[in-house]
This record gives C-alpha cells, structure tokens and sequence, in this order.
C-alpha cells in the first residue's frame, strides 16, 4: 500500500470536506467491493491450497489416516481433521 497526498488527487471542495472529520492523519481508503480480489487469487496460493486440500481429501476417503496425512504434508492433525470433514 502506497500512500498519496490528498491534495494531489482529490478536488479542493472534497478536501475541504473531508477536513472537517479529520485533518493531519492517515486514513485507509478501501476499494470498492467490486473490484477486490480474494486472497491468493492474484498469486495462485489460494489455488495451489484448493489443489492440495483436494487431494487430502481424496486420500482420505482411499483410506489414509489423519495422522499419516498430517505427517505427510507438514500439518497438524486438527488441521487435516478440518480440512476432511470440511464441505
């Protein structure tokens, strides 16, 4: 996150208006709703996630342990048991 001089991009009667709520702080901006991204979704960790918890899961139903399948991928097993019973 970046930060920008108010009085660079917004009009003085904006400005103006938004002085009289607060003045000399930093404020945060959010996008609009529309137009965010999920996590992960612009540098693919959350489908390498969907990937693996797939697989997980599917391991599971062919039979291998919670605890064989948390040692596997470095997991806790109430992760993994999270993962499973999961939707």
């Amino acid at each position: 996150m970046k930060y920008v001089k108010a009085t660079a991009v917004l009009p003085e009667q904006l400005l103006t208006e938004i002085q009289k709520y607060i003045q000399g702080e930093t404020i945060y901006i959010p996008k609009p709703k529309a137009t965010r991204q999920k996590w992960g979704s612009q540098s693919g960790e959350r489908k390498r996630l969907d990937e693996r918890n797939a697989a997980i899961k599917q391991a599971f139903r062919n039979g291998t342990s919670i605890t064989r399948l948390a040692d596997e991928h470095f997991l806790s097993t109430e992760t993994i048991k999270k993962i499973v019973y999961s939707k």
